[in-house]
């Protein structure tokens, strides 16, 4: 369970401590922010598309070979990640062409890297027995929370100066961390014959902080005695409906609200002629924002035992709040206040929507809507950050004011669509 958690904490980490530097990489390559924002998109396509795969073949060729598979893409995504840019900011690149390189690197975590989560996840639950499963998956989903806090503040630490890497150093240093554990991942973990039937689910990408809520107990049923596929579940069948249609929208605020975040802080703290200074305030504000989502699935959700409905639209309303100060804010303090209740809020919403669309659906088919939730998850993030980005830099508040229309479409729509907590779990 230690290896395992590793794994996903050093990959979760080593994305989001990308997401804090590359505001300023960007800024130092002067490159357009809308640019860097879509630089992500085809990794995010490349996820929504391949982790469903991924997940399938892992049934067939096992747990280890693809959990190998996903951390070289990680690996090697990140190596060439950071060489690309640290030749576009030595000047052996142009920003055109490094950025297209970054993008081509990236690519590949979007490819294959999307291989090692749904292997993980299957490999517990296929070596874990019913009383003990939910405990030991939510333990692996937490590790990509724990991982969305360590990389931002890990990031202004690993930009090492006087190794000649700057800005691409957290580049470099995930990915020799990814090496050594794909190094004793090979060579300590056991053989992954199942002791107990289980099916490969799949992730959500860690693009946003704490992106993923850890499972809950209906999400993680047993398989047994199971010897057909149930139909094909569609985002749009009549039971998810409201819940995917939830989540696309609100998914697409909190993509926007990341995309624009750390190009506010280098805008509001003055920070464009010093890009290098730009990584610790950006991972500060990541940082917090990753512990308040945590916060919000740890400690709000089940300390109030909020069902799906409640979470779902209270949260909302609280991210729109949030989305409300960090529009106005002007000095650090501020904006981590603001981008922290945000986080809160989309904590308590991306739960509460994948609980509901688990909720809505038999046991023998959640496995197919823990894909749904997935690919809805990373469609948000295709084109809607750049989309903010490029909204925020024609008028600050075309992108805020477009997040908060968002959000309060989310409220209305779900106080009319959503099921309420009681008809989904039978309790008040």
């Amino acid at each position: 369970m230690a290896l395992l958690f590793t794994v996903m904490l050093v990959t979760a980490a080593g994305n989001t401590a990308m997401q804090s530097v590359m505001p300023s990489i960007g800024t130092a390559l002067e490159v357009d922010d809308v640019w860097i924002s879509l630089a992500y998109s085809w990794s995010a396509l490349l996820w929504v598309v391949c982790a469903p795969i991924w997940a399938r073949r892992s049934d067939r060729r096992g747990r280890k070979a693809m959990m190998a598979l996903g951390l070289v893409g990680f690996i090697v995504s990140m190596a060439l990640c950071g060489l690309v840019l640290w030749a576009g900011l030595a000047g052996w690149l142009t920003a055109l062409w490094a950025l297209i390189a970054f993008a081509a690197a990236r690519s590949l975590y979007g490819g294959f890297g999307s291989a090692a989560p749904p292997a993980v996840q299957a490999y517990v639950a296929s070596r874990t027995p019913r009383a003990e499963r939910t405990r030991a998956l939510s333990l692996i989903a937490s590790s990509f929370g724990l991982g969305t806090v360590i990389g931002p503040a890990l990031a202004p630490l690993m930009v090492l100066p006087f190794t000649g890497l700057g800005l691409t150093g957290p580049f470099i240093c995930f990915a020799l961390l990814g090496l050594a554990a794909l190094i004793v991942l090979r060579l300590r973990l056991p053989n992954d014959e199942p002791q107990y039937p289980a099916r490969s689910r799949t992730f959500d990408a860690p693009y946003a902080s704490g992106s993923g809520g850890a499972p809950t107990e209906h999400q993680h049923h047993d398989d047994d005695g199971e010897d057909t596929e149930p139909a094909q579940l569609r985002w749009f069948e009549p039971r998810l409906r409201p819940w995917v249609i939830a989540a696309l929208l609100g998914g697409h605020a909190q993509a926007m609200i990341l995309g624009i975040s750390g190009f506010l802080v280098l805008d509001r703290l003055g920070l464009r002629d010093t890009p290098e200074l730009g990584a610790g305030p950006v991972g500060i504000v990541l940082m917090f924002g990753a512990l308040a989502t945590l916060l919000a699935q740890w400690g709000l959700i089940p300390r109030f035992d909020l069902g799906p409905r409640r979470a779902t639209l209270s949260g909302i309303l609280v991210a729109a709040l949030g989305t409300l100060i960090l529009g106005a804010a002007s000095d650090l303090h501020t904006i981590v206040l603001g981008y922290a209740i945000a986080s809160l809020g989309f904590g308590l919403f991306r739960p509460g929507t994948t609980a509901g669309t688990s909720l809505a659906v038999s046991r023998a088919e959640q496995g197919q809507a823990s894909g749904v939730v997935a690919s809805v998850a990373g469609a948000s993030f295709i084109y809607a950050p750049a989309l903010g980005v490029w909204l925020y830099n024609i008028n600050d508040w075309l992108g805020f004011g477009l997040i908060v229309a968002l959000c309060l479409t989310v409220f209305a729509f779900g106080w009319r669509a959503l099921a309420s907590d009681r008809a989904l779990t039978g309790t008040d």
